[in-house]
């Protein structure tokens, strides 16, 4: 099937009304994640779905379909679908995964460690500096930022990681060439150019007060732990914090005063059982066994010989850490602890370096949390 027919066949299943990322997931299962039979059964029981779906595929908006087209075409656009050996595999393990995801930048970084940041929107200018800082810390210690491009905590977040040269993915809840609030247009493009906007609706989808709940599940599901900032009782956080922990990730809140509204949200996730986090570090390093785990779980599926090459944002193999901690390694077996002591890097940085290097066979991982360096 040409690449253009397969990219036309998923946007026609996508569109189709009632349907949903959830009913094409069962249909790919049953077609053995072919998506021309996908399509095939979708037209055959096209009575069945009720008069949208079959007013749509007996004649589907050809203008809707070339302008989805022509934006797929554009440079570093893609859909990253679940057929896809470099679908992120962390999102495979969520309830309701997406089926593909439209995406504008490096879609390779959706396979990086990532921390989401989220919080209030009408951030207090405290909460706005505890974003900032910790975003930034988490991003030179090796973890890709994530968040959901609102106002308030979530661009103080992607502002601060693309401040210190770090890629960030913001999961938007409209089509990717839309932004919203339009006031994030000029970081939208930041955002793209340096890290990757990820949408699963398809292009021109407009804001809707039910999307963003959705796509939160997204937020939480790409990464290992999220952070929560500021939130009130009613903070859309409080759902992405609930879905990070019944997806199994961790979850941290930062503490505040009593007299503070916002701060009420992360008292509550505190006393539910998040962790009460106070530092960055603290994050970094209770995601570090997970961040590993993460990286052999990519190295063997990228691994295989039909995989394409992970892809990353940066010139990561000119950053003088990166020698520190090649030249440390040496030729023998050694531990984290070894490495933080000869290269006086911190070992929440070591693991997420150790996994970039893993992932390009440069290291391997061995029993005892040792690493050795492979030749070439």
């Amino acid at each position: 099937m040409h690449d253009t027919d397969e990219l036309r066949a998923w946007l026609i299943a996508m569109r189709t009304p009632g349907l949903g990322q959830g009913g094409l997931r069962e249909a790919l299962a049953a077609a053995g994640g072919r998506i021309d039979a996908v399509l095939a059964r979708l037209y055959r029981q096209a009575a069945t779905l009720g008069e949208g779906a079959a007013a749509w595929l007996d004649a589907p908006d050809e203008a809707r379909l070339a302008a989805d087209l022509a934006w797929l075409a554009e440079p570093g656009h893609r859909l990253l679908r679940c057929t896809e050996a470099d679908f992120p595999p962390l999102l495979e393990a969520i309830p309701q995964p997406p089926a593909a995801l439209f995406v504008a930048g490096d879609s390779g970084l959706l396979l990086h460690p990532q921390v989401a940041i989220v919080g209030a929107r009408g951030a207090s200018p405290a909460g706005l500096g505890h974003a900032r800082s910790f975003a930034r810390a988490l991003a030179l210690a090796g973890y890709t930022v994530t968040s959901g491009m609102a106002d308030g905590i979530d661009g103080a977040a992607h502002e601060a990681a693309l401040e210190v040269g770090a890629a960030t993915i913001a999961v938007v809840g409209t089509g990717p060439d839309r932004v919203y609030p339009r006031k994030h247009h000029a970081l939208a493009q930041r955002i793209a150019a340096q890290g990757a906007l990820v949408s699963e609706f398809p292009p021109g989808t407009a804001a809707r007060p039910d999307h963003f709940p959705r796509r939160n599940r997204i937020i939480s599901g790409l990464a290992l732990g999220t952070v929560v900032v500021e939130a009130d009782l009613r903070s859309g956080s409080l759902i992405t914090a609930r879905l990070a922990a019944e997806q199994g990730r961790e979850v941290f809140a930062l503490p505040g005063s009593i007299a503070n509204p916002l701060a009420r949200g992360c008292h509550r996730l505190i006393r539910d059982g998040a962790r009460l986090v106070e530092e960055p570090v603290e994050v970094a390093e209770a995601l570090a066994p997970a961040a590993r785990a993460l990286g052999v779980e990519l190295a063997e599926r990228l691994a295989r010989p039909d995989a394409p090459a992970p892809t990353r944002g940066g010139g990561w193999r000119d950053d003088p850490d990166y020698r520190r901690l090649l030249d440390a390694l040496g030729h023998d077996p050694a531990t984290l602890d070894e490495l933080a002591q000869r290269s006086g890097l911190a070992t929440a940085a070591l693991s997420s370096m150790l996994l970039m290097l893993e992932l390009e066979g440069g290291v391997a991982g061995l029993p005892g949390n040792r690493y050795q360096r492979l030749p070439g």
